[in-house]
C-alpha cells in the first residue's frame, strides 16, 4: 500500500481551532484561503517575494505561500482577520486608515501583519541591516524612516504608497510605546 499523501491536522487560526484533511503539499496560504475561507491574506507572487501573504505565526511574520500547512500545526496563526480586538481596530490598522497607508489595498493585509511584527521586533531590540549600533547594550535603535523601510522591505506595494506606509508604521509604533509606558 503506498503511503498517504494527505494528513488530518488542526490549525489554530485567530484563536479558533480548525481540523482539516490536507495534501502534504498544501501551503498555509492555500489552506487559509481555499479551505478556511480567510481571504484577507492575499496571493501575490506565490514565491515569497512580495509579502502579500504575510501572516503571523507565533507572533513572528511569515510568508504563508512558502509555509506548508502541515508545518503550521500546533502553532498560533494570526491573519489580518484576527488582528483587531472585536470592533476596535489594531493600532496599525487605524494608522493605515488615518494616514492613507494603502491605495488599492491588495498588499495592505500583508503590510499590516508585517508592521505589527516590525514594531514588536524593534521593541525587543532586534537590529536591522541599517542599524548603526548592533550591540545589545545600545538598546533599540531609533525607529527612523530608514529603519522602517528596511524592516518592511519584504512587503511590496505596487501602487507606491510607501511614504504613507512608513508614516503609519511610525505612528503605530508611537502608540504602542505610549501604551507600554502607561
Amino acid at each position: 500500500m503506498p503511503p498517504s499523501t494527505s494528513s488530518d491536522l488542526t490549525l489554530s487560526v485567530n484563536g479558533e481551532k480548525y481540523t482539516l484533511t490536507v495534501d502534504h503539499r498544501t501551503t498555509l496560504l492555500d489552506a487559509l484561503r481555499e479551505r478556511l475561507d480567510m481571504t484577507g491574506t492575499k496571493k501575490g507572487c506565490d514565491q515569497g517575494q512580495c509579502g502579500a501573504c504575510t501572516v503571523l505565526i507565533d507572533g513572528r511574520r511569515s510568508v504563508a505561500c512558502l509555509q506548508l500547512a502541515v508545518a503550521a500545526e500546533g502553532r498560533e496563526i494570526t491573519t489580518i482577520e484576527g488582528v483587531a480586538e472585536g470592533e476596535r481596530l489594531h493600532p496599525v490598522q487605524q494608522a493605515f486608515l488615518d494616514l492613507d497607508g494603502f491605495q488599492c489595498g491588495y498588499c495592505t493585509p500583508g503590510q499590516i501583519c508585517s508592521a505589527i511584527a516590525v514594531i514588536e521586533e524593534h521593541a525587543a531590540g532586534w537590529p536591522s541591516a541599517v542599524t548603526g549600533d548592533v550591540r545589545p547594550e545600545a538598546g533599540p535603535p531609533p525607529l527612523t524612516p530608514e529603519e522602517i523601510r528596511e524592516r518592511m522591505s519584504g512587503n511590496l506595494c505596487r501602487c507606491g504608497a510607501y511614504v504613507s506606509i512608513v508614516q503609519a508604521v511610525a505612528r503605530a509604533a508611537e502608540e504602542s510605546n505610549k501604551g507600554a509606558a502607561a
